[in-house]
Parts: C-alpha cells; structure tokens; sequence
C-alpha cells in the first residue's frame, strides 16, 4: 500500500493513498483504533500525525524560521517525512506556565475528519491570547479536535514569537531592525501563507479561512485586518474579548524599548549584546516599568508605517476588510479576572475608597467620583466590588469592542455581537470572567482549567456557541441579526441563549462621553 517517498505526492490531490485510508476508518473505527497513525503528503511536505477519536490530528508542524529581531522566513519543503505528532515549544515569555520555550517557536497544528482535499472544509484558525507577550496554542483549553468534529471545520492553531522579540521597536535605534516592532504580526502572516498553500491537503478550503482568536489574539486579529500584507489570507474574523483599536504610536514604542534596554543593562547604541543575548536573559527585560501606562512594560504592534501604515479602528474601520464578516464579542463581566475575589486590590474596598482604587483600572480619562456616583444612582444595590467590576468592564475591557462594532455598522460592514453570560452554576461567585467563552467554543469544557465547568447547562451554552461559531466559518453569519446602530443586536450566550437589543445601553452612553485611547497606545 504504500509507495516510495518521492512518490507520496499525488498531483494536484495532495494527499497520499494512506491519508485518505487513514481518514476513512477514524471516522468508522472502533476504540481500539483511537490512536491509529495518520499520513498526509501537502505541498510543503509529508506529515505523520495520529487519529484521535475519529479526528486526524497534526502538532508541531513547522512554518517558518526567524532570526531575531528580524521578518520571518517560510521554510522550505520538507524532504524527509515530518513526525507531527507533539506540540512544538512556546514562545519565550515570562513564567514557566507552557514548557518547553523557544525561540524557534514558528509551529502550528491541524486537526480535520477528512483528509480529502476535495472536502473542502472551512477552516478556522485560531490565535491565542496573552496580550502580546505570553501564552501558546498548547493550551490544553485550545485543543482542536472536538471542535473540528462537531462542526465538520479544519482547525488550526498557531504559535508565533511574542513580548520583545515578536514587538520590541527597534527601528528607530537600529534601521536594519524595521521589522522589530510588527515580526510576530508578521509570523501570523506567514502561518497563514502557510495555511493558504497546504490547508487543502488536510481537507481544508483555503478560499474559506476564518481566523478567531481570544484577547491578545483577538487584538492580533483587529490588527491584521488592517495589514497589507494580511490581505486575501483570510475570509472571516471573530475576536473574543480582544480589540485593537489604536496601535502603539513609534515614540510610545521607542521609549518602551528604552527601558527594557536599560532594565538589561544595554546601550542604545550598542545592539549587539541583545542580539547575542540568551532568550532568557532577554525576558528579564519584561520587568521593566512601562514608561506610559507604568506596571510592566507593555508589548503590542506598532505603527511603523512599514508593516503597519494606519490604526486598525481609527479614524474609522480600515476599508482594506469591511468586506469581511466579522464576529465580535465579549464577557459579561471581563473585569473580574483582572479583579479576582479575594485579590489585594479589593481587600478593604468601601464607598469611601472605590473612586481611589477604580481611577488607575479604568484606564481612560474621567472623573471616578462622578462614574461611582452615576453607578450608584443607577444601581443603589450594587456593592462596592460589583460597581468596580461592572464599571471596569465598561469602560476599559468592553469599550474597544463597542468602537470597532460601531465604526463597522457605520460603514456598512457585515458584523455580528454577541456577550458571554454564562456562569457555572457551581462558581457563581466567578461571574462570566475574562476567558470563560474560550473552553465554550472548543468544546474543551471538561478541562479542569475551564471556567465554565462541564453541568448540563455548560453543555447547552457550548453546543450553542461551537454552532454559531462553525456556522459563521461555513457561511459568513453565525445566524442572528447583524449589528446596526438602530437596533445594536447582540447574542446573549447562556444556559439558554437568546437575542437582545442594545445590552448595557446606559453603560455605553456613559463612558462614551470620553474619548478612548487603546491602553499602549
């Protein structure tokens, strides 16, 4: 049965004899074929994988190289048969969460039920979040074959370089290091290439790409849509509680660097120490203060009118991508995972002291006095911690996704809101956080790190969203009204889903008295 490796192309198919067998019994085998092995011959190489419950899963597939600092390079077509079955490392960051970490870390993974390139499923890659400086695909949370298998999509999941060496602006200081500021924009850029060039063999329609991704991968998802380099690889956009509405500015950006440099101990104009640096050494750089917002030093692409030549969402939505159907959400109650029970920020926390303590979270320019006062006039029940979260949600964590809605229904751009409501019934103290939707929509809620645990309601609220979210990859409408500034329809996802018009309408007509700057900006 099986050929010769110079042999395991088959023309424009793509795929071996052996993919297609192998597909053909995960789908009908019995348990005790869950593991059987999966080959698929693609254009950029043979990949041995593993069929996992009827799904045909590929980890650590490598698309690209990079050297520091610099864009990276897709890399060449494999000549040996490439083993996919392990995840490739993480991206260097701070913490040991995701081991191993590299900096040779341009690897993705594919999970289909039908290796048949004239399957032509849609294909949904997701980026992570992390803001722009930690997490990895690897998250167990991220795990792709439950959604491939429900929804009948290719799922991809990417790793890509993150905090200083996918967004440490350099160009300013060294002009050989342009692309400092946006390479780990533009190592999504080339994983996309990548899926554009091979998704078929695995089963995938490459003229039907749908990117999502929670938080930072969600703002990695706003700014790609406004990068040209970016254009014509995707097809549809979902962002999970992540906006870019404003990139960072080059001044802004250069002093970032400024002290991260001097938190190593380099000078400014000698770069050579941190090009020879180890990666870890160079995380230490991570510790510095952010000149800007103050805390840790902020990371995120730049507006270096090279790779980045306008803000994403300003002074309206980049016309590159109105065309594109675009799925934006965001929790209920975001603000509590950056608030937690129990967390010295609320230990104390009275009447007397929440305009104090909410003025640095609120991260925009308006009187907390006069927000607390408005809070409870509105809401004389609320207690002090529920007001900080509800405003802090509001006015910092759902504002970004509230701008980018309305400039796209301003410009007629197909575009769809939902909000994650869903509480676990056995936390109800944990509200619907930041991160909750993302166990919801793979399928992974029985995950012990999943928010949402795994109760029968959990079940409904996830069957709701994985069909809303593989639909909207199928057909470009996760299937409720589109939003528009007459109606602002917007998808409550709980228990029980249901529709409702203009959300929070007192909370967005607050805060929009004051004008928004992007938190980095």
């Amino acid at each position: 049965m099986l050929s010769s490796p110079a042999g395991w192309m088959s023309g424009a198919e793509g795929c071996s004899r052996r993919a297609v067998i192998a597909g053909g019994l995960a789908l009908t085998a019995v348990p005790a074929l869950a593991q059987q092995a999966a080959d698929i011959a693609a254009p950029a190489g043979r990949y041995l994988g593993t069929v996992e419950d009827g799904v045909l899963a590929f980890r650590g597939i490598r698309y690209g190289r990079a050297a520091r600092f610099q864009a990276p390079t897709a890399e060449p077509r494999a000549s040996e048969p490439v083993i996919a079955r392990g995840f490739g490392p993480a991206a260097p960051q701070a913490g040991n969460r995701y081991q191993p970490q590299s900096e040779d870390c341009l690897f993705l993974n594919v999970w289909t039920t039908d290796a048949r390139p004239a399957a032509g499923k849609p294909v949904m890659v997701y980026i992570h979040g992390g803001a722009y400086s930690s997490g990895s695909s690897t998250d167990p949370l991220n795990e792709g074959g439950r959604l491939a298998a429900f929804g009948d999509v290719v799922v991809v999941t990417i790793n890509h370089r993150l905090n200083a060496l996918g967004y440490l602006y350099l160009a300013r200081l060294e002009p050989r290091l342009a692309d400092s500021g946006n390479a780990g924009q533009l190592d999504l850029v080339l994983a996309l290439a990548w899926v554009r060039a091979n998704i078929a063999a695995f089963g995938g329609d490459p003229g039907n790409v749908m990117l999502f991704g929670q938080s930072g991968g969600g703002a990695k998802i706003a700014t790609l849509m406004g990068m040209p380099a970016a254009r014509g690889l995707f097809h549809r956009a979902a962002t999970m509680s992540g906006q870019q509405v404003t990139a960072s500015g080059p001044l802004n950006a250069t002093a970032r660097t400024r002290a991260c440099l001097a938190k190593l101990g380099v000078d400014a104009g000698d770069l050579s120490p941190l090009l020879a640096m180890p990666a870890e050494r160079l995380m230490e750089g991570l510790a510095a203060t952010d000149p800007i917002l103050g805390g840790s030093v902020y990371f995120g692409p730049v507006l270096d009118m090279k790779w980045l030549t306008r803000h994403p969402f300003w002074p309206d939505a980049n016309p590159q991508s109105n065309a594109i159907p675009m799925l934006l959400g965001n929790t209920r109650d975001e603000a509590r995972a950056f608030l937690p029970p129990g967390s010295p920020r609320l230990s104390g926390l009275n009447f007397d002291n929440l305009a104090e303590r909410m003025a640095p979270e609120l991260r925009v320019d308006i009187s907390p006095e006069w927000v607390v006062a408005q809070f409870r006039a509105r809401y004389p029940a609320m207690t002090p911690q529920a007001l900080l979260w509800a405003a802090v949600t509001a006015g910092r964590s759902w504002r970004g996704q509230v701008i980018e809605a309305e400039l796209r229904a301003a410009a007629a751009a197909p575009t769809w809101v939902y909000q994650c409501d869903f509480v676990d019934p056995a936390r109800p103290e944990q509200g619907a956080p930041h991160t909750m939707d993302i166990a919801l929509v793979f399928g992974t809620i029985a995950h012990g790190s999943s928010l949402s645990g795994d109760s029968p309601a959990a079940r409904a609220c996830s069957a709701t969203m994985m069909r809303a979210f593989t639909g909207f990859a199928r057909t470009g409408t996760p299937n409720w009204p589109q939003y528009r500034t007459d109606t602002r329809a917007t998808m409550i996802f709980d228990a029980v889903s249901r529709v409702e018009n203009d959300p929070r309408r007192w909370e967005r007509e607050l805060f929009a008295r004051v004008p928004y700057i992007q938190p980095g900006s």
